[in-house]
């Protein structure tokens, strides 16, 4: 109990009202047991009550029987007797020293005993104070003084019928006084009498007081006591006590009952071998019991201490505590305690515990999970001079089959990765999931380089194989990207780093290999951190300009429009090449706001140019996912003033990857405006019919690489140009050949029946004013190529 308890149990606050029985408050205070108190406190003094009232009525009949007439006192004398003999009869009536309850109207009904009292002994002073003089009216003074003292002290603990009483014969007596002898006498009975009310009030508030904190330390005794026995009563806790040599003592049926033993046969046993069981012979204790015997060897407190306990041939896991006790010289006698069974919550530990480090989905170790094992490892190649390793594994093109195919059958496509590569790992390696469709490997040993790379090639060519999933036939592949620890990082952190960059180097190899840590990928990482922030900049410092290619029929070679092209030169880095930024703005999320300036500048421009030549812009799928990217067109086309018609929007086929992002519904608000759309790219990727015939292309765009192939007599080059374009006829498209660079490339083209072309052949991406110089000169008839 807090110090601050028992001072409230101490000093209780007492309601007067309460304290005299008037009313019974409702408060946190239990008055029936202290009302019963009270009136248990005065029938005990009941007899010396009486005692006190018979032999002042005595004396007085003594003093006065010379000055009065002896009927007149006898007949009073007997009076009081009578009744103070009534009021005791009443309180013996009434005693019962167990009772534990008692009502308001059973303390205000002493009232009456007090006021019965008060005016019969009122009778005396006001009958025979007048007539008596000298020692017969000291004497007088003197017996009704005492009696006052004695009846507050007898009912005292009843401080209504007390007051009641004081009050009725302290008033008449200092009236006497008053009217027959000296006001000053007046004034002392009167102070005297409040002296005694205050007295009493004192005294039966201090008894109050006692009552209520017994009636707290009662309660708060059958508390603990119903604690305890419930403590007893549960089966998964009990009490211990050992002696001074460590045996068990006492033993409770609750303890004996969750050792497995007989309650009589386990005292006297050591308590150590209770709890060891079988293995108490052999010696082959538990860390947990071995901590255990060396605390009770040293006699220390101890609490909390996880033990392991066979019971039955089962395992169990109990926590327990304990204190040493020690005689009143001071003598050690042994240890009590209390034990608890935790063998479900230890489960729900260990369970807890597993899914923080382990994967949910695969039943991999998870990121937690390997950077611990990364760590020892690390810690162990340190120790004694070896290596470790770690490799970081990327799975290419997943991304593709969960967005097309959906995150069910990704998921069940990752759990079928896990399982071919848990059949890759021996006991010197730990595989886990990093999370997405990344996966890493921890090598404990990695002194044998050559086996290190060989475990890398088979990783990459196992999760290359096709993977039948729900009917389908998947193909996905590996990038591999490994550190050798300490080497490549002397901390868990700086080696998964460097797994890291070399991961990042086999994803821009185009996947399927693996790279092994080399340090110039830190400045190449560096490079691509510094020139992330100078991008980030590149908008506001107006770094940014386009230039125009020029697009041409290839029957006329007249000019049809530009394509814009985004350039970015540094005025520290120079001219940076695209192939570098616009990966690197698409990775940090800069691709829309440079897009939507590429897009209003490209129209600006074009609003210089005649109205039959057209734009193209290149727009990534990061904008057409984005479905306010709609209004975006819209106020570039009415701030610049050209027709909708002059617009066309280039897209690749990757932005049909992902479905239910909403960009097709994107595109078919573009087309409502009157843009144009061309497909970007066809073929080299994720190519679909399906998209072709739900959107309305005006054009597909043949990749240079199948003109240059097609240029050197490849014949699957050629086969595909003749494909597309026949695609494109049937459904009513152009087909733009790129990345036409000679005549002899042109005619090629013309003549597999490509509408248009664009390369260096007809011209190089043009600064802005050398573009609209060009659409001014074709007024005059001139060819591009001319």
């Amino acid at each position: 109990m807090t110090s601050a308890a028992s001072s409230q149990f101490a000093k209780p606050r007492i309601d007067i009202r309460a304290l005299l029985g008037l009313y019974d408050p409702a408060d946190a205070m239990d008055w029936g047991p202290i009302r019963a108190a009270q009136l248990n406190a005065g029938n005990q003094l009941a007899l010396f009550l009486l005692a006190a009232n018979v032999f002042g009525a005595l004396l007085i009949l003594l003093l006065l029987k010379e000055i009065a007439p002896l009927w007149l006192l006898v007949s009073w004398a007997i009076a009081v007797t009578t009744v103070a003999s009534v009021v005791v009869m009443r309180r013996l009536a009434t005693r019962n020293r167990n009772r534990a309850t008692a009502s308001v109207r059973e303390v205000r009904d002493t009232l009456f005993d007090g006021l019965a009292l008060g005016v019969v002994w009122a009778i005396a002073p006001v009958a025979f104070g007048f007539t008596a003089s000298g020692g017969a009216a000291l004497g007088l003074w003197i017996v009704l003084s005492i009696l006052m003292t004695a009846s507050a002290v007898a009912m005292a603990a009843l401080p209504l019928a007390t007051t009641a009483f004081l009050l009725v014969l302290g008033i008449t007596v200092s009236a006497t006084l008053g009217l027959a002898v000296d006001p000053v006498l007046s004034a002392a009975a009167l102070f005297f009498t409040a002296l005694l009310i205050f007295a009493c009030f004192v005294r039966g508030k201090a008894l109050v007081v006692i009552r209520a904190n017994e009636i707290a330390l009662a309660e708060r005794d059958e508390t603990v006591s119903l604690l305890l026995r419930e403590f007893e009563e549960n089966s998964a806790d009990w009490l211990w006590e050992t002696d001074a040599q460590r045996r068990v003592v006492r033993a409770s049926p609750r303890f004996a009952y969750s050792v497995g033993l007989d309650p009589i046969a386990v005292n006297g046993m050591p308590f150590l071998q209770v709890l060891a069981g079988p293995t108490w012979e052999t010696g082959e204790f538990a860390a947990g019991l071995r901590t255990l015997a060396e605390r009770l060897k040293t006699r220390e407190a101890f609490r909390d201490l996880l033990v392991p306990v066979t019971v039955n041939g089962e395992e169990r896991w109990w926590e327990i505590a304990a204190s040493p006790r020690f005689d009143e010289r001071g003598a050690f006698i042994g240890f009590r305690g209390v034990g608890s069974d935790v063998t479900e919550a230890r489960k729900s530990t260990d369970k807890i515990n597993r899914m923080a480090r382990y994967d949910l989905l695969t039943g991999l170790p998870n990121r937690l999970l390997i950077n611990e094992a990364l760590a020892r490892a690390m810690a162990d190649a340190e120790k004694w001079g070896g290596r470790c390793a770690f490799m970081m594994i990327d799975l290419d093109r997943f991304k593709a089959v969960n967005d097309s195919l959906g995150h069910p059958i990704g998921d069940r496509l990752l759990g079928r990765v896990s399982e071919r590569l848990q059949q890759l790992i021996t006991e010197n390696e730990v595989i886990g999931r990093l999370g997405g469709d990344e996966f890493a490997v921890v090598v404990r040993d990695a002194r044998d380089t050559e086996r290190l790379e060989q475990l890398a090639k088979t990783i990459i060519h196992k999760l290359s194989r096709p993977y039948e999933v729900d009917q389908h036939t998947l193909y996905i592949g590996a990038s591999v990207g490994l550190a050798i620890g300490p080497r490549d990082g002397r901390t868990a952190e700086m080696l998964v780093r460097s797994a890291d960059l070399a991961l990042y180097r086999s994803k821009d190899a185009g996947g399927g290999v693996y790279h092994v840590y080399e340090p110039q990928l830190h400045v190449a990482a560096e490079e691509r951190r510094v020139l992330e922030i100078a991008l980030r900049n590149a908008l506001q410092n107006d770094e940014l300009h386009l230039n125009f290619q020029p697009v041409v029929n290839a029957d006329t070679g007249g000019l049809t429009g530009f394509e814009a092209l985004l350039r970015w030169t540094h005025p520290e880095l120079g001219p940076i090449s695209p192939a570098k930024f616009v990966p690197l703005a698409e990775d940090a999320r800069l691709i829309a706001p440079i897009g939507e300036w590429v897009l209003r500048h490209a129209c600006n421009e074009a609003a210089k140019w005649d109205d039959d030549v057209r734009v193209a812009v290149n727009v990534s799928p990061e904008q057409l996912h984005n479905p306010a990217f709609v209004a975006v067109v819209a106020q570039a086309l009415a701030q610049s003033g050209i027709t909708p018609n002059r617009l066309e929007l280039e897209v690749t086929e990757s932005v049909f990857m992902r479905e239910g992002t909403g960009a097709v519904k994107v595109l078919e608000h573009i087309l409502d405006l009157g843009c144009r759309l061309s497909l970007d790219d066809f073929g080299t990727g994720y190519s679909s019919l399906g998209y072709l015939s739900r959107t309305k292309f005006s054009s597909i765009k043949i990749d240079r690489s199948f003109v240059q192939g097609a240029s050197k007599g490849v014949r699957e080059a050629i086969a595909i140009i003749r494909a597309v374009v026949a695609l494109a006829q049937s459904l009513g498209m152009a087909t733009t050949a790129e990345g036409v660079e000679t005549e002899e490339e042109h005619r090629m083209v013309q003549e597999l029946g490509c509408t248009k072309v664009q390369g260096y052949y007809f011209g190089r991406p043009l600064p802005a004013h050398e573009a609209l110089h060009l659409a001014t000169r074709r007024k005059r008839g001139e060819s591009v190529a001319a």
